[in-house]
């Protein structure tokens, strides 16, 4: 393995287009509800997302290396890490050090949004931060802060931040646009799990798909599913979202599938691979049709 992979490979690159996706969700709605733009504050933030992004990605990786998971675990395209440590162990240090580094990198610029848009942001940076740091070794061992973290982050924390960085306050209509990535991210972790029960039941984790069986956990992904579309809609009838927003409807048609498919076999993750990869596809549109739709107006 080359010194470049063994540096990027626990980053996870093909996997980190889901920040910008996000952040441009909480952009366009601050451009949407205000009128404001500033392409400046829109780069860093994104800058930012990315850092974080990277950030949780390494600190998993090393943990889940250092932990012994690494071994245990079947890895698939979309669980199980990236396979770059149990391959080259001596990246273990600069794994450490590229999660601390983007750590700073986020934390950096949040400081200075703190300075030049207000102590308003501090929850959402402090929150975020915090979540990033303890993730993989504390929040992963309780089922529903391990259900609801990522959606908190992708979602709350980085729409809401995003949106606060150009309007300079918060409003309904960044916390509903940030609902849409909750769900589905806190989803697309929770489907990631299903491959892992048995690995990650062996070193102490407590997530769902463990505690009350795939079966069930299902029951909660198509919720979930249901829930991201339908804060959409109670967003336009509350008119707290325009109606062009409901172009983040349109990934039912990749949706519906998905949820026949994780329904009918939880317990086949052979089966469940096509929708694994669906399930990222879901996340990454449908923030990005919600923002397109708030650009329309």
């Amino acid at each position: 393995m080359s010194n470049s992979q063994s540096i990027t490979g626990p980053m996870r690159l093909p996997f980190l287009i889901l920040a910008p996706a996000c952040v441009l969700a909480g952009f366009a709605a601050a451009v949407w509800a205000t009128g404001q733009v500033n392409w400046l504050y829109f780069v860093l933030t994104v800058v930012g997302a990315v850092a974080a992004h990277i950030s949780v990605n390494a600190f998993n990786e090393y943990y889940d290396f250092k932990s012994g998971l690494d071994a245990r675990t079947s890895r698939t395209p979309f669980s199980g890490g990236s396979g770059t440590l149990p391959a080259a162990p001596e990246a273990a240090r600069s794994t450490l050090i590229t999660a601390s580094a983007t750590f700073l990198l986020t934390g950096a610029i949040g400081l200075y949004f703190l300075y030049v848009r207000g102590l308003g942001l501090l929850p959402v940076g402090i929150l975020g931060l915090v979540t990033i740091f303890i993730y993989t070794q504390w929040i992963t061992r309780n089922p529903l802060l391990c259900l609801i973290a990522p959606g908190l982050g992708f979602g709350v924390f980085m729409v809401m931040g995003a949106y606060f960085v150009i309007a300079g306050e918060y409003s309904w209509t960044a916390f509903v646009v940030s609902l849409v990535p909750f769900f589905l991210v806190s989803n697309l972790l929770l489907l990631n799990q299903f491959p892992d029960v048995e690995a990650d039941k062996s070193i102490g984790r407590k997530h769902y798909p463990i505690v009350i069986g795939r079966q069930k956990s299902a029951y909660i992904y198509v919720a979930f599913l249901l829930l991201a579309y339908l804060s959409i809609i109670a967003g336009v009838v509350a008119r707290v979202l325009p109606l062009a927003s409901l172009l983040g409807l349109l990934t039912l048609i990749i949706a519906a599938p998905v949820i026949k498919n994780v329904l009918a076999n939880p317990d086949d993750i052979e089966k469940l691979l096509p929708a694994m990869g669906q399930n990222v596809l879901i996340n990454i549109l449908t923030p990005v049709l919600v923002a397109i739709g708030l650009f329309i107006g």
